[in-house]
């Protein structure tokens, strides 16, 4: 193939690029974005065999038939649930790749007996920085949501001191390698060690609570690396997709970010939830009212607004369905039913927008926190289920809470708040939820799913 074919191809591939990612914008689009992402990486890897001189397609047809049927199994078994852990792995998956690029660029320059020109270089160590701190912090990040590790902030004495040591130390050995042709390989097996072990603990002071943010930053790595990558083997689709993966993943971090009313260097290197979180405000005193299913069945059947919050307490229950019938019979019966989305919701960006579309609840019963906390105050039942931090008006009338400032949804403002969870445990925050002891504020303790499933039974009833 020409090479002026080539390019034109791989233009194609990234204008797919630009449009899927596009369409991943809004919910009703983002099956439609991702399959034009998808066959623009489909032309993209064609051409590419096509075009290169491959000594043998076996190995690549081997990987492509194994990678694929994995994928496939994924796709199918793992739960909505642990989504976020799934995705934490494929971005550990594309650091992982672009690291071996890199690593077989170095070795076949060796072993060829030439010096990488300076800009080819640089582009191969920090391919293999990026790469490594992807790989070993998304495994990080996974054991953190699978809770193979704890979900606490792990700091040790001086650790910002010690992560910066080692990226300076990376950062002169690269320089190093790039410009001397007498640097021993030594110095480049350092770089990979050093960054893999800068991955760790880059990831281990983040908290559970800031999940969501993590998750799209590491997005964000694993997109420079493949740029990184793209930048190695010459090749200009890797770059494109890189960048546009890269930048988006920046954006919506900053976004995460905002949501929580904190600063992407706070939540890298702030620790929170190290240690519990204090307030000069109690519970001492106050008590909860209970209701039961019945009575909440009684507020719901004769509502003529209700507001739903989700959180991951539901997708825990994998209560989707159960909630999409619940609202079902409430319109059934006139009144209206939304559910409210905040930004950091579940454990990665857009996790209660994928459960609740998973049980088909329509994508324009889903409103953004911005859109939705006008209409609370008129609302007769807001029914939160398994959601904490992200309702707690602690946040807005606190100034010594550590989550003050952070944009919430107006739960407490409803007529009626009724709350589903499993007891009064603490959400990610550490803090207790003065939501639950408001005068409008009902909780309803139990699993969520067993709970909306005798709720479904006894609105039926009404």
């Amino acid at each position: 193939m020409s090479p002026t074919l080539v390019r034109l191809i791989y233009l194609g591939a990234a204008v797919l690029f630009i449009t899927g990612l596009k369409q991943l914008q809004s919910p009703e689009t983002a099956r439609q974005g991702n399959r034009i992402s998808a066959i623009g990486m489909l032309v993209a890897i064609i051409v590419t065999l096509l075009d290169q001189h491959i000594v043998g397609y076996g190995t690549i047809a081997a990987g492509m038939v194994v990678g694929s049927a994995l994928g496939l199994w994924l796709a199918y078994t793992v739960k909505m649930t642990s989504m976020p852990q799934m995705v934490a792995l494929l971005n550990g998956f594309g650091g992982g790749a672009s690291l071996l690029v890199a690593i077989a660029e170095f070795l076949h320059a060796r072993h060829d007996g030439v010096m990488q020109p300076v800009d080819v270089a640089i582009s191969t160590h920090l391919g293999v920085l990026i790469g490594a701190v992807t790989l070993t912090g998304s495994l990080i990040a996974w054991a953190k949501l699978q809770e193979v590790m704890s979900g606490k902030p792990i700091v040790f004495p001086m650790q910002k001191t010690f992560n910066g040591t080692m990226l300076v130390v990376v950062l002169v050995l690269t320089g190093w390698l790039a410009t001397s042709g007498t640097a021993p390989d030594g110095a480049f097996w350092a770089i990979v060690t050093i960054s893999l072990v800068l991955g760790v603990t880059l990831v281990i002071p983040i908290g559970g609570a800031d999940m969501p943010v993590v998750i799209s930053l590491l997005n964000s790595y694993s997109g420079i690396a493949g740029a990184m990558t793209g930048f190695i083997i010459q090749n200009e689709v890797l770059v494109v997709s890189g960048a546009l993966v890269g930048s988006s993943g920046i954006i919506l971090s900053q976004m995460m970010c905002k949501a929580m009313n904190r600063s992407l260097a706070n939540v890298l290197f702030g620790a929170f939830g190290a240690a519990a979180g204090k307030s000069t405000r109690t519970s001492a005193g106050l008590a909860v009212k209970e209701t039961n299913v019945e009575e909440a069945a009684l507020q719901l059947a004769y509502a003529q607004s209700v507001i739903v919050v989700p959180g991951y307490g539901l997708a825990v229950a994998q209560a989707q369905h159960q909630v999409r019938e619940l609202t079902e019979l409430v319109e059934k019966r006139g009144g209206t039913v939304k559910f409210a989305i905040h930004p950091v919701a579940g454990r990665m960006p857009g996790h209660m927008n994928v459960l609740l579309a998973e049980a088909n609840v329509p994508y324009d019963k889903l409103v953004d926190m911005d859109d939705i906390n006008p209409e609370f105050e008129r609302t007769d039942v807001c029914l939160v289920i398994g959601a904490n931090d992200v309702v707690n008006p602690a946040a807005r009338t606190d100034p010594s809470s550590p989550i003050f400032g952070m944009p919430i949804l107006n739960a407490d403002l409803a007529k009626r708040c009724i709350v589903m969870k499993r007891g009064m445990s603490a959400g990610f925050a550490g803090i207790e939820n003065e939501l639950f002891y408001g005068d409008r504020t009902q909780m309803l303790f139990g699993d969520a799913k067993g709970t909306l499933t005798k709720l479904v039974a006894e609105v039926k009833q009404v």
